[in-house]
């Protein structure tokens, strides 16, 4: 346990942010460039210098904008610990709380997001384990960062293959037998896409009794029913998602990022009801000058990498910095 003004080598304790069963995480001061930073200490310092590192190293290899990123791993004064960047804002799960089922819109921008982030992380080779709204930052402008990448990994590793690992209302089927594959983070992002939809988890924490109905799909209901406003095409990829069956689950997030982008373009394109017969001449008049003016106006662009909008005439990305 680490308190306020105690000194890390350059880096100075202002609080902590937050602790688990793997770590504690501190923001602190790097006193050399003045610059704020999160440190993680793991609780188990009595590990092998070469296991220690096995996390930070794993962290090295997903950089991306909407991974938090990793800065250095350093050992002062007997204590391991990993320097990460910090990032100003609210947990998605204290959003939630907060405000109870997110915009449409919102919530399909953060699905996409979180979805690129899990993309990038897979095609490294690396499954988080524990996907959910406390490991899921939001920054300025609504920018998302996927936080402790690499834990459940570094912790597998450290012990011996079949460990059970993550948080139970966001576990697939097949985690509570220790035999978690890339396809459980997208059932664990499916439970997510839930709860942002609807304010709610899809089920209660699985009891060991209620395993064989989680296994059968029978815990969970369409979000639908709890937010009548969801479409029927974003229902069907929450369920998709949450397959209990692992063959007929999403394999790639870039499958369900897809198809939340299909989606989105689809639900902008419902039609308008029907006028009364008395405003219809208003109504087509009004009609074409939208067409007209809609001519006129660039279509709407996002980012290629990190899928936030972007204006009409930018050619690099304000989020991430990649070229268009």
């Amino acid at each position: 346990m680490l308190f306020k003004g105690q000194t890390l080598g350059k880096y100075k304790i202002i609080a902590p942010l937050g602790s688990g069963g793997f770590g504690t995480v501190y923001l602190a001061q790097d006193t050399w460039i003045d610059k704020k930073v999160a440190i993680k200490v793991p609780h188990r310092q009595g590990l092998d210098f070469g296991e220690l590192l096995r996390e930070p190293r794993l962290l090295a290899s997903v950089n991306h904008p909407n991974i938090v990123a990793i800065t250095t791993a350093e050992k002062q004064d007997n204590v391991f610990f990993i320097v990460m960047e910090y990032v100003q804002g609210e947990t998605l799960e204290n959003i939630i709380a907060a405000r109870g089922a997110l915009e449409l819109n919102r919530a399909l921008d953060y699905t996409c997001q979180i979805s690129n982030a899990v993309d990038h992380a897979h095609r490294q080779g690396v499954i988080h384990r524990d996907l959910r709204p406390a490991n899921v930052l939001v920054g300025e402008h609504d920018m998302l960062k996927v936080a402790d990448f690499g834990t459940s990994r570094f912790l597998e590793i450290a012990a011996h293959g079949t460990t059970v690992i993550g948080s139970p209302p966001y576990m697939a089927p097949e985690q509570f037998h220790g035999k978690a594959v890339f396809a459980s983070d997208l059932y664990s992002l499916g439970v997510t896409m839930y709860q942002m939809l609807t304010g709610a988890l899809p089920y209660d924490t699985p009891a060991p009794a209620d395993l064989d109905k989680l296994m059968s799909g029978e815990l969970v209901s369409p979000p639908r029913l709890k937010n009548p406003s969801i479409p029927k095409s974003i229902n069907d990829i929450v369920m998709k998602a949450m397959a209990p069956d692992v063959a007929t689950r999403y394999q790639r997030a870039a499958d369900l990022l897809e198809d939340v982008l299909a989606a989105r373009g689809s639900t902008r394109r419902t039609p308008a009801p029907k006028r009364h017969e008395a405003t219809r001449g208003r109504d087509d008049a009004q009609s074409i000058q939208s067409r007209l003016r809609a001519r006129e106006a660039p279509a709407a662009r996002f980012c290629w990498h990190c899928r936030k909008p972007l204006h009409a005439r930018t050619d690099r990305c304000p989020f991430c910095g990649e070229s268009q």
